[in-house]
C-alpha cells in the first residue's frame, strides 16, 4: 500500500498494488481531472514532487518522453513504487458523486445517422444515477474490458440514459450494438466518470465545440441548462465532414430559433455536391478563431477527436482564453473486444 499526498490541497489517499493512482483517487472520492482512463487523452497528467511511479502502456500523444523525464506522471497509468507527493489541481463540483455498477435495460435503439445509433437505457427504479451533465458511462464487457460513451441526456432524466454510438467498421462492440443488441437486453455499466461537465459557478458565455459524436455530452449540458433556466450565452459550433454526418441538426436549429441566448454554427469540412451546403466550411476550431479575436471573457468546452481537441486548446489559449476555462473530452477508439456481458 502506498500513500499519495496532493501538494496543492494536502489531501491524501491510499493506493493498493492493484490500482493506478487515478483509480485509487476515484475510489477515495478525490476529484482529479481525467478523461479516457486508458492512457490516450493526457487529461490526468500531474507532476511527481517526491516518490517514483511505473507506468502501464499509454499512447505517445498523451505524454511525451520529455514530460516523463521532467517528472510528469499520467495518473490513469501510473502505479506508485513508494509513497508519492504530486502536484495536481482538483476538480470542484463533484462532491458526493462516485461511480457505481448498475444494470441497465435497452429501452430503445434508433438510427440517428448513417453511422450513429442512439441507445436509450432504462435504469432500475430504485437505482437513480446521480451524475453531472457531460460525464460518461463505461460498459463492462464479458472479459472485464470496458467501453466508454458520453451521456447525451441531462441529469434530470436520470431514469433513462441516452448514448450516441458511432459504428466503426471492424469495431466489435459498436457493430454488436448496432447489429445484434436487442431491445430489453440487460447490460452492465459503471458510472459516472469524467471531469468534462458543466461548470455552473460561472456566468461567462460558453463556446461549445463538438466534432462528430462529441455532440453527445454537449447536448446533455445544453438540455441541463435549458431545464434549469441557466441563461448564459451559448455559441454552439458543430463540425462534421458532410451533411449526413451532422445528426440531430434539426434539434440544434430549433434551439437557436426558439431560445434567444443560443447561437448555432455548423461547419462542414468536406461537403459533397448533393449536400447543397450554403453554410460555413473548414475546420470547426478555426471557425471559432475567425469569429472571436479575443476569447478572454469566455469558457470553452470541446469534445471530439483528440487532434481537434488539442489544437483547439492550444489555439484558444493563444487567442486569450484563460487556460483553466478550457474543458475537454477527447474521444479515442478502443481495440476490438468481445461482446458486452449480460447479467
Amino acid at each position: 500500500m502506498s500513500k499519495v499526498t496532493i501538494k496543492n490541497s494536502g489531501h491524501t489517499f491510499d493506493v493498493r498494488p492493484s490500482q493506478t493512482v487515478l483509480e485509487a483517487a476515484i475510489e477515495a472520492g478525490i476529484n482529479l481531472p481525467y478523461g479516457c482512463r486508458n492512457g490516450a487523452c493526457g487529461a490526468c497528467k500531474a507532476e511527481v514532487i517526491t516518490g517514483k511511479v511505473m507506468h502501464d502502456d499509454y499512447q505517445d500523444s498523451a505524454m511525451t518522453d520529455a514530460e516523463l523525464a521532467a517528472g510528469t506522471a499520467l495518473l490513469c497509468c501510473a502505479r506508485p513504487l513508494e509513497d508519492l507527493t504530486i502536484e495536481c489541481r482538483e476538480v470542484g463540483g463533484l462532491a458526493g458523486i462516485k461511480p457505481r455498477i448498475l444494470p441497465a435495460r435497452v429501452a430503445k435503439k434508433e438510427q440517428i445517422a448513417h453511422d450513429v445509433i442512439a441507445l436509450h437505457l432504462q435504469l432500475p427504479a430504485s437505482e437513480r444515477l446521480q451524475f453531472k451533465a457531460g460525464q460518461y458511462i463505461e460498459f463492462i464487457l464479458k472479459d472485464g474490458k470496458r467501453r466508454a460513451f458520453s451521456i447525451a441526456s441531462a441529469p434530470h432524466d436520470s431514469d433513462f440514459l441516452q448514448l450516441h454510438i458511432r459504428v466503426i467498421p471492424g469495431g466489435q462492440f459498436s457493430e454488436y450494438a448496432a447489429n445484434e443488441l436487442v431491445e430489453k437486453a440487460i447490460l452492465r455499466l459503471e458510472a459516472p466518470f469524467g471531469s468534462f461537465f458543466l461548470r455552473e459557478d460561472s456566468n461567462k458565455p460558453i463556446i461549445f465545440v463538438a466534432g462528430g459524436t462529441g455532440f453527445a455530452p454537449v447536448k446533455g449540458m445544453i438540455e441541463h441548462m435549458l431545464y434549469h433556466n441557466i441563461n448564459r450565452e451559448i455559441i454552439l459550433y458543430r463540425g462534421a465532414r458532410q451533411l449526413r454526418d451532422l445528426y440531430m441538426h434539426d434539434l440544434c436549429e430549433k434551439w437557436a430559433e426558439l431560445i434567444p441566448n443560443i447561437r448555432y454554427i455548423p461547419i462542414l469540412s468536406e461537403p459533397v455536391e448533393n449536400d447543397d451546403w450554403q453554410g460555413r466550411t473548414g475546420l470547426v476550431h478555426q471557425a471559432v478563431l475567425d469569429d472571436f479575436g479575443d476569447l478572454s471573457g469566455y469558457q470553452a468546452y470541446a469534445c471530439g477527436a483528440p487532434g481537434m481537441v488539442d489544437i483547439a486548446h492550444q489555439s484558444f489559449v493563444q487567442q486569450g482564453l484563460e487556460a483553466d476555462e478550457f474543458f475537454s473530452d477527447a474521444f479515442t477508439f478502443a481495440n476490438p473486444a468481445p461482446k458486452i456481458a449480460a447479467i
